[in-house]
């Protein structure tokens, strides 16, 4: 989760966490034309729009209330990341429980006036509250619901209230009960009550009535923007019936199987090897750090395939699903994804949503299964791309190079293994693969090659 830091300077400053996440606040508000994104942030190109006066705002009332953090959608979330999106989508409910306060910014109701003597001073922004858009949008159900102090400024930036001061005024417009609005699980009410408190409401994106509704139903799945809504909303459907019928989200196991990779009958066991594979794959399942991805680089015909192949069936026990990649080529790499999805298809329950994934293309292909990869609690994947033999690189000409970044899951759970030719790509852990040196172990690939046993015992060989 990345928060937003005001400084005493007045200066805005990016920090991502994982875990021992700070006390924050967290805006709610509607999209206007010119919102401050990730990208501008990253480039400093944020105080000349007028979304800025929001995040300004936001880092001040913060700082009132005594908070050096806060959230900002806009700006926290890297949308050009699908899985990020995909991250902090099924995330989002939980950010805004969390929250320490929650500020909703009207944009459409004016600061608090003295009215008539015939109207109390009230009624001219309880009007424009009653009639506002932000009451008509799909996401802020939950940014209404879930935070415990949630408090209203005007369009001003001016104090309206909170959601408790305000609640009988806020249930009329909602429809919602007061007792979800003060904190009752949402679990005590009906699928069908819920499903009213969203009905009336709109997003801009067709798939976003679905998705926004994850966390009021507790249930995870997968983007995918393109789906339509009916699409989204049949797999919501699902998730929930599966969630009441007990199907356990955490298993996301696929039998292992290897059937497209190489035979590893020849393999001499290189332990040493082995072990920094393991050691550094293993540990909690992140890839926060160089811990999680590994690459094995050497020149062609010393090993590192075999190397791989070794390694998946000793340490498989520690993986709930291990799939092998060809990414020699974009053909093969696309084949590969295929079958990938098939496989997920097949075992998975809760993956129908793959059924509707045109398998010719690779882009939708690549993200459904990175959406799956991503999903909460299935932490223990591992994929291996094999045959990196065309990387991107400044020495290499080539036109059909393959940028593997696009295809490496962008979420902070799971393992990679490498194997490429060069050690110019330095996406993390390097491990070298060398010739070997001991006798005994090329005597034994000699011996296995030919399968004479007596190369072993120093018998000479006679072809």
């Amino acid at each position: 989760m990345r928060l937003l830091h005001y400084n005493d300077d007045g200066e805005f400053s990016l920090t991502q966490f994982f875990d021992d996440i700070p006390p924050y606040a967290i805006l709610s508000h509607i999209w206007g034309l010119e919102e401050v994104t990730f990208g501008d942030m990253m480039d400093r190109n944020m105080t000349s729009k007028t979304g800025f006066d929001k995040i300004r705002f936001c880092g001040e009332q913060a700082r009132r209330d005594g908070l050096q953090y806060f959230w900002v959608d806009t700006c926290c979330i890297d949308k050009t990341s699908s899985a990020e999106l995909a991250e902090a989508i099924n995330s989002m409910f939980r950010w805004y429980r969390n929250a320490a306060k929650c500020y909703v910014f009207f944009s459409d109701v004016p600061r608090p006036t003295v009215g008539s003597e015939d109207r109390p001073y009230q009624l001219p922004w309880e009007s424009a509250l009653r009639a506002s858009r932000w009451f008509t949008r799909g996401w802020t159900l939950q940014e209404l619901i879930t935070p415990a102090s949630v408090e209203i400024f005007s369009k001003d930036w001016e104090r309206l209230g909170d959601k408790n001061s305000l609640e009988r005024l806020i249930c009329e417009i909602t429809g919602i009960p007061s007792k979800a609005l003060r904190g009752t699980p949402l679990a005590d009410f009906s699928m069908t009550e819920r499903m009213l408190w969203a009905e009336p409401r709109q997003t801009t994106r067709e798939e976003d009535m679905a998705y926004s509704l994850l966390g009021i139903f507790d249930v995870y799945m997968p983007l995918i923007y393109g789906e339509g809504r009916e699409n989204a909303a049949r797999r919501l459907r699902e998730a929930i019936d599966g969630k009441e019928k007990g199907i356990k989200y955490e298993d996301f196991s696929i039998p292992f199987s290897l059937s497209t990779a190489s035979d590893i009958e020849h393999f001499v066991a290189r332990e040493d090897e082995l072990g920094e594979i393991y050691k550094a794959l293993s540990g909690d399942g992140s890839r926060r750090t160089v811990v999680g991805t590994v690459i094995l680089y050497s020149l062609g015909g010393i090993g590192k395939t075999q190397l791989a192949l070794s390694y998946t069936p000793r340490y498989k026990d520690n993986y709930s699903a291990i799939f092998w990649l060809n990414i020699k080529n974009k053909d093969s790499l696309k084949q590969s994804f295929a079958k990938v999805a098939r496989q997920i298809l097949y075992e998975y329950p809760l993956a129908r949503w793959l059924s509707n994934i045109n398998m010719k293309n690779l882009d939708n292909i690549i993200n459904a299964i990175k959406s799956w990869q991503g999903l909460p609690y299935n932490t223990r994947w591992l994929i291996i791309y094999n045959n990196y033999d065309n990387p991107i690189l400044a020495s290499n000409k080539d036109p059909a190079t393959v940028d593997i970044t696009k295809y490496i899951p962008e979420v902070y759970q799971g393992s990679v293994l490498i194997t490429i030719q060069s050690s110019e790509v330095e996406i993390s852990h390097l491990i070298q693969v060398k010739k070997l040196v001991n006798i005994r172990n090329s005597l034994k690939i000699l011996s296995n090659a030919s399968r004479r046993k007596e190369v072993m015992d120093g018998k000479p060989y006679l072809t």
